[in-house]
C-alpha cells in the first residue's frame, strides 16, 4: 500500500507561483513513475507532467510547458510540481499519483491517468484574475 499526501496548494494572483509537493510513505518511491494530474470542477481529470525513474524522462501537458517543472527528491520520497506564471484556467485541484509497477513509460502512456496505481487525496489551487 502507497500513501500519496499533496500539499502546498492555495490562493494566488494571476502571474504567481506555488509549488507543490507529494510525500509517499514508501521507501521504493525511486522506482515509480510519477506524475501530476488536475480536475477542474465540471471537468475531467486531465494530465499535467510525469517523470520516470531518475528523472530520466519528463513529459508535460502543451498547457503548462514552459510554466511548470516536475521533480523529484528520491532521499525524500517527495515528488514536486513548480508552478510558475499562474492563470486563471490553472484553477483545479492537483493530484499526484503513482505506478509502481514501471520505471518508465512513453509520453503517451504518461499522460493516462488509468494507467497509475495510486493517488493522493488532491490539493486545490486557485487562480485569480
Amino acid at each position: 500500500q502507497v500513501q500519496l499526501v499533496e500539499s502546498g496548494g492555495g490562493l494566488v494572483q494571476a502571474g504567481g507561483s506555488l509549488r507543490l509537493s507529494c510525500a509517499a510513505s514508501v521507501n521504493t518511491f525511486s522506482n515509480y513513475v510519477m506524475a501530476w494530474f488536475r480536475q477542474a470542477p465540471g471537468k475531467e481529470r486531465e494530465f499535467v507532467a510525469a517523470l520516470t525513474w531518475r528523472s530520466i524522462n519528463t513529459y508535460y501537458a502543451d498547457s503548462v510547458k514552459g510554466r511548470f517543472a516536475i521533480s523529484r527528491d528520491d532521499a525524500k520520497n517527495t515528488l514536486y510540481l513548480q508552478m510558475n506564471n499562474l492563470k486563471p484556467e490553472d484553477t483545479a485541484v492537483y493530484y499526484c499519483a503513482a505506478d509502481i509497477h514501471t520505471r518508465w513509460k512513453n509520453a503517451q502512456v504518461a499522460g493516462m491517468a488509468g494507467d497509475y496505481d495510486y493517488w493522493g487525496q488532491g490539493t486545490q489551487v486557485t487562480v485569480s484574475s
